[in-house]
């Protein structure tokens, strides 16, 4: 689900809005794949609100032990836990899966509304 900005686009230079627009499409577009198939789907939407988090200089991958308090990244990092189960094909908990899902809803709800898209 990572892409690169097009050509001759660089952070400082991105339309306002541009980032807003291009979630909301890669949420959409995931929308029936968690429906139907969460555990399939948790690798694709975990990356969405990896990318998220990270364009807005959270602390996503806990590197070196980093600490954090921020909740959206301590919900982050729980549910990508769950993630790296399922992309190992451990033995994941259907409710495990579902709280993960709702957890990337929910950090994806707080930054898609956040004035700064």
């Amino acid at each position: 689900m990572r892409s690169e900005p097009p050509s001759g686009e660089s952070a400082g230079m991105r339309e306002p809005g541009l980032d807003r627009h291009e979630w909301e499409t890669a949420w959409e577009s995931l929308e029936e794949t968690l429906h139907e198939s969460p555990v399939e789907a948790l690798p694709d939407v975990g990356d969405l609100v990896g990318d998220m988090l990270a364009s807005r200089c959270y602390p996503v991958s806990g590197a070196d032990g980093e600490a954090t308090d921020s909740d959206l990244v301590v919900a982050f990092r729980s549910a990508q836990e769950v993630t790296l189960r399922v992309e190992r094909g451990d033995d994941v908990d259907p409710g495990d899966v579902g709280d993960a899902i709702h957890s990337y809803r929910e950090i994806y709800e707080q930054l898609i509304d956040r004035p700064d898209n």
